[in-house]
């Protein structure tokens, strides 16, 4: 330990950060993230010796993960004290080691070699964190271990260097909207639990006629999320000003300017933000490096590496595109979308009159879609790519591609979206044959199952907000 550091200094850090040592009453929020559930899934599996690592953006609901988990292994009956909450972006203690701070914690306040919960928050500020959880793994297995990081902790390379077979990774995106209207306390009554997206292509006409009754409510509702987004804080704030002020310091700022220095070595902070209110201003684009970066008065190579790094960051979203027979494209140009269009709409200043622009509203509803299937099929690591033809321009937004399905969505956010052999969806769909289709669209009257003449496809008319809440729906019985 460092010399000038007092020990009874960093034992009253520690003691503050876990006031169920001393008994002393704490709260946390009730509404639980779906990753909870995966996360004590995983803590409670003894014979998996592995860390959990729960990544995502900021002001997601990490941090509240790690305080519920606490509050009930201590429920449970677990020694309280057995329970070590760090924050590791703490200034005192990002000057020790992890190892250091452990031997405080256990030559103040639990014996070692017994059982322990370690719960880390913000790993990626701890001294050799890789190396450090690597050790612990290996050679202290009375350690249960859930740590938390903002931004790409996950980085790749490192990871393959010192965790492999180490680490079970736990996404925690922005609030689904399923989350978004439990948080907010507004399901709607009669809806079946238990209902998958999946299950709705052998629904009746009556009963997805019924079905649409029963979400209506959900329109209003789903408007203000795609205005305000699905972080924790925001979705029970009214003040929409206050929700954008917070999106705009709390997780586009703190990690442009604080993690990118930090974690990144990024010295030129003005170009990454120049590129990323580029992103904002063309979310959901096919993004050709070379123009993007001759407007930005920068080099080819700089929006590259930028590009990844905002991707590592958990700020943005990457779709590369696929040719028809799943071949690759030679000249790949990627389509980037903001991990939630809140976020665009906090730094662009978009309020309420975004409902009104039918070009706005069909970029903001695409990028949620994505959202929503990013994480509902992320067990199953597909590849989430697009497909667009040179020739025709003709364009499928987003398909789900892995070796048991082939799933094409296209998002129609408009009034009377026509399903037709020669729009892009039909003519992907004549040629790549996928089981079924989906045409995401705007209004309750466009909810069939319908079929095109000459297609083995069948096709999924369904309103985005009916999609979107059934997904998130879909997402929590996988954790079940």
């Amino acid at each position: 330990m460092k010399d000038f550091l007092d020990r009874t200094e960093i034992i009253s850090v520690l003691n503050g950060f876990n006031p169920w040592w001393s008994a002393r009453p704490f709260s946390v929020p009730p509404f639980r993230r779906l990753a909870f559930e995966a996360c004590k899934s995983y803590l409670e599996d003894t014979s998996l010796h592995r860390a959990v690592l729960l990544s995502g953006p900021r002001r997601v609901g990490k941090t509240t993960v790690l305080q519920q988990t606490a509050q009930a292994l201590v429920q449970k009956g677990h020694d309280p004290k057995s329970i070590l909450y760090l924050s590791l972006d703490h200034p005192l203690l990002k000057l020790l080691s992890l190892r250091e701070i452990l031997t405080l914690f256990h030559e103040s306040t639990f014996p070692d070699g017994k059982p322990a919960t370690l719960l880390l928050d913000e790993i990626q500020y701890a001294q050799e964190w890789e190396t450090e959880i690597k050790l612990l793994i290996d050679h202290k297995p009375q350690y249960r271990i859930l740590a938390t990081g903002s931004a790409s902790v996950v980085h790749k390379d490192r990871l393959a260097e010192s965790g492999v077979g180490r680490w079970i990774t736990v996404p925690i995106p922005t609030l689904s909207f399923f989350e978004f209207v439990s948080i907010r306390n507004e399901l709607p009554d009669g809806n079946a639990p238990d209902l998958r997206v999946s299950n709705v292509f052998s629904l009746k006409p009556g009963d997805l006629s019924a079905l649409a009754s029963i979400m209506r409510p959900l329109q209003p509702l789903f408007q203000r999320y795609l205005l305000v987004g699905g972080f924790p804080e925001t979705a029970t704030q009214e003040n929409i000003d206050l929700c954008q002020r917070l999106l705009r310091e709390d997780v586009v700022e703190r990690v442009l300017k604080r993690d990118m220095t930090a974690l990144f070595g990024v010295r030129n902070i003005n170009e990454i933000e120049k590129l990323f209110i580029y992103l904002c201003l063309h979310s959901g684009g096919i993004l050709a490096h070379q123009t993007c970066a001759k407007d930005l008065g920068t080099t080819t190579t700089t929006v590259s590496n930028h590009l990844t790094l905002l991707e590592q960051a958990n700020l943005v979203y990457r779709l590369p595109p696929s040719g028809l027979g799943g071949k690759k494209v030679l000249k790949a140009r990627n389509k980037y979308y903001l991990v939630d269009a809140a976020l665009r709409n906090a730094v662009l200043l978009r309020g309420e009159e975004i409902y009104t622009n039918p070009v706005e509203m069909g970029t903001i509803v695409e990028t949620t879609v994505l959202r929503h299937l990013f994480a509902y099929y992320y067990r199953d690591t597909p590849e989430i790519i697009y497909w667009r033809d040179a020739a025709t321009q003709k364009e499928v937004d987003i398909i789900v591609r892995s070796p048991a399905y082939v799933l094409p969505f296209e998002v129609k956010y408009r009034e009377n979206p026509q399903l037709d052999k020669k729009s892009g969806l039909g003519t992907y769909c004549a040629s790549e044959n996928p089981k079924q289709g989906y045409l995401v669209t705007k209004r309750d009257a466009d909810f069939a199952v319908t079929r095109l003449e000459g297609v083995d496809t069948m096709f999924l008319e369904i309103p985005a907000y009916i999609l979107c809440y059934l997904l998130g729906q879909s997402e929590r019985l996988l954790w079940q």
